[in-house]
């Protein structure tokens, strides 16, 4: 099973993959680490389980998003709509809003391990 070295927020972890799956693995980190490094930026350092969440989540809120979006489209055409779609922002939320929303989950985590 291949392993590679991959970098989030300026860390690196070592993550294992099946065959074949190296360039979808890469891809995804570089994903996680855009949104990653974003949080590194605005608040400084944190540990890793909470970047890995909030970067997470950061991630979640885009495709829940994008999934509103397609759902909104696939609706419209469906409906036999001829007119070009207006696209929907992809953002429902503020980044702060979603940094409190990360905060809090990673406190609750923090709270349940001790």
């Amino acid at each position: 099973m291949p392993e590679l070295d991959i970098t989030i927020g300026g860390r690196t972890f070592l993550v294992a993959c099946q065959p074949g799956e190296e360039h979808f693995l890469r891809s995804a980190a570089a994903m996680l680490d855009s949104e990653a490094q974003v949080l590194v930026g605005q608040m400084g350092r944190m540990t890793d389980a909470r970047l890995l969440l909030m970067a997470g989540l950061m991630l979640a809120d885009k495709t829940a998003a994008l999934e509103d979006e397609l759902r909104e489209h696939k609706a419209k055409l469906a409906a036999g709509a001829s007119t070009p779609v207006a696209a929907a922002p992809l953002a429902l939320t503020t980044l702060s809003d979603l940094a409190d929303r990360a905060e809090a989950m990673a406190d609750m985590l923090d709270r349940r391990a001790s």
